[in-house]
């Protein structure tokens, strides 16, 4: 008895869900229009657009159109006669070789196409194989159906009847699980294999769980023969049909390993030279059709710019490579625009130019003085090195010589550093080049970026080398003791193999990746003071000090630079505007405050703009001009408030009385040297020392070390307080500004002692020197400011460590006679020189009673 099936059950069915498939009517076999198709199996679970250009195609889908849309598709085979496909009984003989095994399908859509041709979607409902011809097919009937338009028309046509029975869907005997995963992997290295499967169809696959929809799904979106497919089809125990559809997909799978292993050799087979050949002809026709048949001139004349520059054969052998890179890529890509970069650095430095330099000593020596007052170290060193030169000049060991020194400028602010090592480039005839080290906290400002980072460049030294366009600069590094670092590197230690001469010559750029030689080139650093320096960094230069000016040397250097550089400035050059001497001392005095001449500088330009304002208002007034020679004014002493305001700067704290306990140090700052004085008072309690006035560590100390010192000379001096029952205050004034360092040491001692013997100091006395626990007076720095801050308070006399006596000695003349010193070995010389025999313990006489 045949099993009664409805349409639910047959949806079931077609999920793969049940084991059998039948007819929508629930028979096992039904009456269906026949559709022959030309190398295209139709399989259930799917839907395909279809081409119907025969006559009797078309009838067929006209005769389904009339019934209910449902036709029978079966794949024309191209076989030999005993193919697989056998024929029934009632197929006439010249009848195309049509397969038994097809699909019933159900028409979607349908589209007449102007030639008349059909255009039809079918979607697959079941397999099935024909039993029998009800209708037969006409022998003259040739169907053209398939998935493109006919080239031609029959004359004759009609349709075919066939009945179709079900083919059942018989599952394996021990179960599918493990077979269907199997299929479903093979199928996802086919997919990726062809690379022809669309994602939906290959997550289809992955979801599928029912062996017949998953063969069903695989077979239609394989890329196999129709027979193959037709096999597939036909195949009723889903086991059988798994284990087909696994070894196609395995063979299939093979024979694309094959070839890809195959293409792969023969790629690899390839001469390099011809590879390289066909992809530069195939390249200039590109650029050709394009337009952009000029690139290969540029690189070209990349190719002779470099080659004129003559770089060392390891650069040019860095850069041959880059370009035949940049050959290779096309024009507008970014890799091309980085490597068209980075030969265009290395194109544009200098590798063997040099500029000529002057050996003339008395040019060079002229143009020095010329451009500023004194400074006669650093241009002594820069005139022995010019010397050096002009002895070298015909020697075989040029190269030897002719490398630059590391010169380090250290001096206060306005003194003329930077602005000397102009001088120093146009007196040797050299290119200037500057870069500014203050607050420069990256290593890659130093040393560039590697080229594959976005918006590479090279360092400052490669850049400023460039802009210099010789190998043989003046360079220029300012303000060098105000490196900075962070987690990005420390920029001092990449200055190291910069600022070595036995390293400089082979200075490796991150950007350039190649060598640069710096040897030729006259380092110069500036810095205002050592202690921010790393020593590794402050080893490698020659240390030249530039000291302040004094009184004298900036009245000189107002009169021979400041004023006229600032009359031309202001538009008064033709004007007759004049400062006394007098005038110039008092803006010296009492609107400046400093080692240098900036200050100094300004005032003067704001007391000449004041008088440019009364120029234009007496000889520039409309309808009234008059020659500008013809205007006159002296500014003296008297004029100096009403054009600069009131007085800036007032002496340090200085007492002209003796007073107890009151002593005058002397300090200095990268500003210049000021007055320090001390203050100390004693008042009963247990012998504690009280510090204050903002003092630094160091300070601290040489004030405990001095009070110690004091207690050891107990028996020496007259001491009028018990030491060890007197608590001790010290105070410096100006306590907003921070004060240290180990040379008030004496000073200490002195203030402390004149308090103990209640004796003041002599008036006008300034000292200086570090004071050991011994007594012994040790050397201090910073001579020449000091002395200048005790010249600009007034003070009578200066006493100074004997070990500075050829610091004093090599001062100027002016300084050494302006205040008289005295030298002193030990405290007890400063106390003889401040009290006199005042303070010293006076002997017991003979016979006296204890």
């Amino acid at each position: 008895m045949k099993p009664s099936w409805g349409w639910r059950a047959i949806t079931g069915i077609l999920k793969g869900k049940g084991p059998l498939a039948v007819t929508p009517e629930g028979r096992e076999s039904e009456d269906l229009v026949l559709l022959p198709l030309k190398d295209l199996v139709l399989f259930p679970d799917t839907m395909v657009p279809v081409f119907i250009a025969h006559r009797s195609g078309i009838a067929a889908v006209e005769e389904a159109l009339r019934r209910d849309l449902r036709l029978f598709a079966s794949c024309i085979l191209s076989g030999e006669p005993d193919s697989p496909a056998k024929r029934r009984e009632g197929v006439p003989e010249d009848a195309p070789d049509l397969a038994l095994s097809g699909t019933a399908a159900r028409i979607i859509q349908r589209l007449r196409l102007p030639d008349g041709s059909l255009r039809v979607i079918l979607q697959g409902e079941y397999r099935g194989t024909i039993t029998d011809i009800i209708r037969p097919l006409p022998a003259a009937a040739s169907p053209q159906a398939g998935h493109g338009p006919g080239k031609e028309k029959s004359a004759e046509g009609g349709y075919t009847l066939v009945r179709v029975e079900a083919i059942r869907c018989l599952p394996p005997e021990g179960g599918d699980g493990a077979l269907v995963q199997a299929v479903q992997r093979a199928f996802g290295v086919y997919a990726e294999l062809s690379r022809k499967i669309g994602v939906d169809t290959v997550a289809a696959v992955e979801r599928a769980e029912n062996p017949e929809r998953l063969v069903n799904l695989i077979a239609n979106a394989m890329a196999i023969k129709a027979e193959k497919k037709a096999e597939l089809l036909a195949i009723a125990e889903s086991g059988k049909r798994l284990e087909a559809a696994l070894e196609t997909l395995e063979l299939e799978n093979e024979i694309y390993s094959v070839q890809r292993n195959i293409s792969g050799k023969v790629k690899s087979r390839l001469e390099k030279n011809q590879r390289e050949y066909i992809l530069q002809e195939q390249l200039k026709e590109i650029n050709k059709a394009l337009g952009k048949d000029k690139v290969e001139d540029e690189y070209g004349d990349l190719e002779r710019t470099l080659a004129a520059r003559n770089p060392p054969p390891e650069v040019t052998a860095k850069a041959q490579k880059e370009i035949g890179r940049l050959r290779k890529l096309q024009s507008f890509s970014h890799e091309a625009g980085v490597l068209r970069g980075y030969l265009e650095w290395i194109a544009d430095l200098p590798w063997s130019e040099y500029s000529a330099d002057s050996v003339d000593l008395g040019e060079a020596e002229r143009i020095l003085d010329e451009d500023h007052y004194d400074m006669r170290k650093a241009k002594d060193r820069i005139l022995e090195f010019i010397a050096v030169r002009q002895l070298a000049a015909g020697a075989e060991k040029r190269d030897l010589a002719v490398k630059g020194p590391i010169l380090c400028f250290v001096g206060p602010p306005g003194t003329g550093k930077t602005s000397l090592g102009k001088s120093v480039a146009r007196a040797l005839g050299r290119k200037f080049v500057r870069i500014s080290l203050g607050g420069v906290r990256d290593e890659a400002e130093i040393r560039g970026h590697r080229k594959t980072y976005v918006g590479a460049l090279p360092g400052k030294i490669i850049q400023s080398m460039r802009k210099a366009g010789t190998m043989n600069p003046v360079f220029l590094l300012d303000e060098i003791d105000k490196l900075s670092s962070d987690f990005r590197g420390d920029p001092a230690s990449a200055l190291l193999e910069v600022l070595d001469p036995e390293q400089n010559s082979s200075f490796t750029d991150h950007y350039l990746e190649v060598a640069y030689d710096l040897s030729k080139v006259l380092f110069i650093t500036t810095a205002n003071s050592l202690h921010g320096i790393p020593y590794p960094l402050l080893d490698r230069m020659e240390i030249i000090e530039v000291p302040g000016y004094g009184e004298h040397e900036k009245l000189a250097i107002a009169k021979r630079f400041l004023v006229p550089k600032e009359l031309e400035e202001n538009g008064l050059a033709e004007a007759q505007v004049s400062f006394t001497d007098e005038s110039l001392r008092e803006i010296i005095r009492h609107w400046t405050m400093e080692s240098g001449v900036r200050g100094l500088e300004r005032e003067i330009a704001r007391a000449l703009r004041r008088i440019a304002r009364e120029a234009v208002k007496k000889h520039r007034a409309p309808g009234e001009e008059k020659p500008l020679h013809d205007f006159k004014r002296v500014i003296r002493p008297a004029n100096l408030e009403r054009l600069l305001g009131r007085r800036k700067y007032k002496n340090d704290v200085v007492f002209k009385e003796e007073r107890v306990g009151v002593t005058y140090g002397l300090a200095w700052t990268e500003t210049g040297g000021t007055m320090l004085p001390v203050e100390t008072r004693g008042f009963a309690g247990s012998g504690e020392l009280i510090i204050t006035g903002n003092l630094g560590d160091v300070m601290k100390e040489s004030a405990r070390i001095a009070l110690s010192w004091l207690r050891s000379k107990g028996e020496s001096y007259g001491f009028r307080l018990n030491i060890a029952k007197t608590d001790f205050h010290i105070h410096v004034p100006e306590g907003a500004i921070p004060k240290d360092g180990p040379s008030a040491g004496v000073t200490l001692a002195a203030s402390l002692l004149s308090t103990l013997c209640k004796q003041a100091p002599r008036p006008g006395i300034a000292m200086t020197g570090e004071l050991t626990l011994t007594g012994r007076i040790l050397p201090i720095g910073g001579l020449k400011e000091k002395l200048l801050a005790a010249i600009r308070n007034g003070m009578e006399k200066v006493l100074l460590p004997e070990e500075n006596r050829d610091d004093w000695e090599e001062l100027d003349k002016d300084i050494r006679e302006a205040i008289p010193v005295e030298f002193m070995e030990s405290a007890e010389d400063a106390f003889a020189l401040l009290f006199g025999p005042a303070v010293h313990r006076k002997p017991r006489a003979a016979g006296a009673k204890k």
